[in-house]
């Protein structure tokens, strides 16, 4: 009997030990939930990881992203709806002139694109090619993302929650004018209003991001003077804790560059493949060329000197983009250029990058700059950091150091074997230089997928600090003035 009961016991030790190696294997599988609470100037700090059983295979985890749907709608559609009001673009409506083409509304069809191009003639591959206005890109994005596979209703499982609201557009209401108040009251309750919500508390604003199709200067005016331009939207304390992604960044860190919109949005991979295997066949009977108007206001620009050099040279292209009959805004007259020339010049413009320089990759045209701050510190998320892989770059400082003949001298300097290898990098870059159309959905990544991929990294990095006990204020929002210093050529 004895024997019995001590089997049995034996029995069902094993057993017991048994169930308890199971429930510890499976703990083992578990992202543990777990809560860090920690102080930094007064404020407390929630990081969540969520929970996600080893049996679950999620393809969103990680890359769920929660989207303000109750935002007010005078930040985003009630704009749409006065579009008439909206200037198209860097002009006040004023002094643009009272016509119905100078507001923003014929601009609003297919989800943002614009019109659809009906006479693409023989520069343009297929249906995809719309007159896009670039300061839509928060509208573009906005379309994208509300068809994006990983979206939650759920902002604890959220790994990134987007702010809808069209901050460029909302600003162009009110740029040029002199009262401050005015000009800045609508920044002021955008984020009042975010920084009520109970997602804000989270991480204090730290995993929220939102997008504009303005540059990011816009948002940066530093003082209080009415003459000086911009809102000051990037300098109040709940706008410091947020990712702002725009078509050029500035010197603070937590403003992000994106690239601007083309006029093609693919409906399709295959349309995308269509056009590479295109633009590889062209014939390009230019070495060069420069699409653009001089800047006679602006003392150190060296758009004069860099089209005397244009004119000067049998080997160069230019369009005047000023000149009368001559329009620029029509992709067919910019695509026709880039496409029959090996090289597009692109120097700074009104400000350090160029619409145009996304133009001249989509054309298969090697773009050469002449400041870093156009391209190579910009777009890190788009553009190979390895600059010469599909680039010339060319320093300037000062006006003065384009002597002359410099550009066609430099250009004739380089191989046909190279020149071939940096245009068929700039071919192979095009899937991710544009916006596919937001009505469709690609298999491969776009220009929005890159996007958001880095803006998952960015915010995931601000957990991992946290979880480090370290202050996530710390280069989250810093200056980082070197992108913008011309020092020596980028690395090679």
């Amino acid at each position: 009997m004895e024997k019995l009961l001590a089997g049995k016991c034996y029995r069902e030790v094993w057993f017991g030990v048994l169930v308890s190696f199971f429930l510890f294997f499976v703990l083992l599988c578990f992202d543990y939930s777990t809560s860090i609470l920690d102080v930094y100037h007064g404020v407390d700090f929630l990081v969540i990881q969520h929970v996600r059983p080893f049996y679950i295979k999620d393809s969103c985890f990680g890359r769920y992203i929660y989207i303000h749907d109750h935002l007010p709608a005078r930040f985003n559609y009630d704009l749409l709806a006065n579009c008439h009001s909206l200037s198209t673009g860097s002009k006040s409506l004023s002094d643009q002139g009272a016509n119905t083409s100078d507001n923003m509304c014929p601009h609003l069809v297919n989800s943002g694109l614009g019109p659809q191009i009906e006479k693409p003639g023989k520069v343009l591959a297929n249906k995809s090619w719309f007159l896009t206005n670039p300061y839509l890109l928060e509208v573009i994005f906005h379309n994208k993302m509300k068809t994006y596979k990983c979206l939650t209703n759920n902002s604890n499982l959220a790994s990134a929650i987007y702010v809808p609201s069209y901050t460029g557009l909302d600003a162009s209401l009110h740029l040029w004018n002199f009262d401050l108040k005015v000009r800045d009251a609508s920044a002021k309750d955008l984020v009042n209003w975010l920084s009520r919500r109970p997602q804000w508390k989270k991480m204090w604003g730290r995993d929220h991001f939102f997008v504009t199709g303005r540059t990011s200067w816009d948002f940066r005016r530093t003082s209080d003077n009415g003459s000086d331009w911009g809102t000051n939207l990037r300098f109040l304390p709940e706008s410091l804790n947020m990712s702002m992604l725009s078509v050029e960044g500035s010197c603070w860190r937590n403003d992000l560059p994106i690239p601007y919109p083309t006029n093609f949005h693919p409906a399709s991979d295959s349309e995308v493949v269509q056009w590479q295997n295109r633009v590889r066949k062209y014939k390009r009977h230019h070495l060069f060329s420069f699409v653009g108007a001089p800047r006679p206001g602006m003392q150190n620009s060296i758009r004069g000197k860099l089209i005397d050099q244009c004119q000067a040279s049998s080997n160069c292209k230019f369009v005047h983009c000023g000149s009368p009959g001559i329009n620029c805004n029509d992709p067919v007259t910019v695509m026709r250029v880039f496409e029959k020339s090996v090289y597009c010049l692109q120097p700074p413009g009104d400000s350090h990058t160029r619409r145009s320089a996304f133009d001249s990759l989509l054309a298969g045209c090697i773009p050469v700059f002449f400041h870093p701050a156009t391209a190579y510190t910009q777009y890190l998320w788009h553009l190979p950091e390895k600059h010469t892989k599909y680039s010339v770059f060319i320093p300037v400082k000062e006006v003065e150091d384009l002597k002359e003949g410099m550009i066609e001298k430099t250009l004739l300097g380089i191989s046909n074997e190279k020149a071939l290898a940096m245009r068929e990098e700039v071919i192979r870059l095009v899937p991710k230089l544009v916006y596919a159309d937001p009505r469709s959905r690609l298999e491969s990544e776009d220009a929005f997928d890159s996007a958001l991929q880095g803006i998952l990294e960015r915010i995931e990095n601000v957990r991992k600090v946290i979880r480090e006990g370290k202050d996530p204020s710390t280069g989250f929002a810093d200056e980082d003035w070197t992108k913008f210093m011309l020092a020596e050529a980028p690395e090679q």
